[in-house]
């Protein structure tokens, strides 16, 4: 069943400021309001923010557990479509890179520009086929246990080893409140993607931003990523790690505002 065929219930987001459209969509750990706090209120001077909750996520209902990246990708185009302001800058974190990408294959037209932040291209496109298994066995298994031990298992590949207080308890608090249904679909989804083939096919200008400390998705598969999309400009941020727009901030927001201005 596609995302065409089965709507979710309630799609929750939030929204800040005007211009051109920024649509920001998290990674498979957290929620929109939680994860772009900082873009929010950073960006919104100059552009109409919307941080998307996935559905699964935040306060967007379950999908079925089958959902897989096109029925996602058809989700955000029909999110997209929905406010009527024309194509939009589309700014994914880490899961939510792999969506961007997965969206640009089946609606091409839907993306302004991508924003490809501490992204994979699919773990299966990104990461060795033992990697992939034991990061679906461990999410898999984390799934059904107490919210703190899940945040206890997974927030220290998130952050480099001295990460801010503020940005570790957004953080601990967004993971708390995860769903197991959507978490348990999101895993399946980017584990089972392999967008290697997506991207020479990017046509619009992209920017890709990762922590320079990043354990998650290191600097080979940024490389690698940066080596497949024409034209793409990739900048590792000092001193951050997966969370790479939370830990350098004001680095990200800087980066990300020079390169939307002059798309």
């Amino acid at each position: 069943m596609t995302a065409w065929g089965f709507q979710p219930q309630e799609t929750r987001f939030q929204r800040a400021g005007s211009g051109p459209p920024l649509v920001l969509v998290h990674g498979y750990i957290g929620d929109g309001e939680s994860t772009w706090r900082g873009q929010l209120r950073a960006l919104s001077d100059e552009f109409t923010v919307i941080a998307w909750d996935v559905p699964g996520a935040g306060g967007s209902s379950d999908p079925p557990e089958t959902w897989r990246m096109p029925d996602y990708a058809d989700a955000l185009a029909r999110f997209i479509r929905g406010f009527e302001l024309g194509p939009a800058h589309v700014a994914g974190l880490s899961w939510g890179g792999a969506l961007a990408l997965e969206l640009h294959r089946r609606h091409p037209g839907a993306a302004r520009s991508l924003t490809l932040a501490s992204a994979y291209a699919g773990w299966a496109g990104s990461l060795p086929p033992e990697e992939v298994d034991r990061r679906l066995r461990q999410v898999l298994d984390l799934a059904d246990l107490p919210p703190d031990e899940f945040v206890g298992a997974v927030a220290p590949t998130m952050f480099t080893a001295s990460p801010p207080a503020e940005a570790v308890d957004a953080f601990v608090a967004a993971a708390r409140r995860f769903h197991p249904a959507g978490l348990r679909a999101m895993a399946h989804a980017v584990a089972e993607a392999d967008l290697r083939d997506v991207l020479p096919t990017v046509d619009v200008p992209t920017l890709l931003l990762y922590g320079e400390h990043d354990v998650r998705a290191p600097r080979e598969v940024a490389e690698a990523i940066h080596a497949g999309i024409p034209g793409s400009r990739l900048v590792f941020l000092p001193g951050a790690g997966h969370l790479c727009h939370v830990e350098a901030e004001d680095a990200f927001n800087a980066e990300l505002r020079a390169f939307l201005r002059h798309v």
